[in-house]
């Protein structure tokens, strides 16, 4: 069983070895999450050169060896190359060092993995089938892109906004949580869902009003 983990990767240094497409998937989700990126390979996608040329990641323009990871001690690191031979030297040296490895083609040198995901500003959705059947992973993906819209990521906002200003008012975490526990319910994520925000954020504050709680 997979044991699920949302890293802050920002600054974090992540190695990848091999240039093609699923390296330059790899390269765009590190580096929106604001990781330090390094790509290892001879020959890279329009992408990844275009990446490294902006100076957002790092091309080191060589076919991986042994040895060439410790330098960059990464966090982790993603085995991408065309030839298995190679990713299975790269995982070794990458556990050696504290690594973690991620090689979607190759799961038995696989520590990780990364989970489909629907991302709604700070709201994160992710699908695993634990690699049983990435196609149904892909499917359930595209049910919560339709369930949690775009709307998802202002609300979030708002509630953040809304739970600061509860955190100085009375009563203690125990009694917050209790009318965080109250006040937001499934009907509020179908009017969030259905684009009805104002509502959304009317029927909460009338929840914490009738709670006794003026924010």
């Amino acid at each position: 069983m997979l044991y699920p983990l949302n890293l802050d990767l920002s600054a974090k240094s992540c190695v990848i070895i091999g240039g093609g497409r699923v390296a330059e998937r790899k390269a765009q989700g590190l580096l929106a999450a604001g990781a330090r990126v390094t790509v290892i390979a001879p020959a890279v996608t329009a992408g990844l050169q275009q990446l490294a040329e902006s100076k957002l990641l790092r091309w080191q323009l060589q076919e991986y060896r042994a040895g060439m990871l410790a330098e960059h001690k990464p966090l982790l690191v993603f085995c991408t190359a065309d030839v298995p031979a190679v990713n299975q030297q790269a995982a070794q040296e990458a556990r050696k060092i504290g690594a973690l490895v991620n090689a979607a083609a190759q799961p038995e040198i696989t520590d990780f993995q990364v989970p489909s995901r629907v991302q709604r500003g700070q709201l994160l959705l992710t699908v695993s089938t634990g690699g049983g059947s990435p196609a149904f992973s892909r499917l359930l993906r595209e049910r919560l892109e339709q369930e949690y819209p775009e709307n998802f990521a202002r609300f979030l906002d708002w509630l953040a906004e809304l739970r600061d200003e509860i955190k100085d008012m009375p009563g203690g975490s125990d009694a917050h949580q209790r009318l965080w526990r109250q006040v937001l319910d499934q009907h509020v994520i179908d009017l969030v869902r259905a684009g009805e925000l104002s509502q959304a954020e009317d029927e909460i504050r009338h929840g914490i009003t009738d709670a006794g709680i003026e924010p």
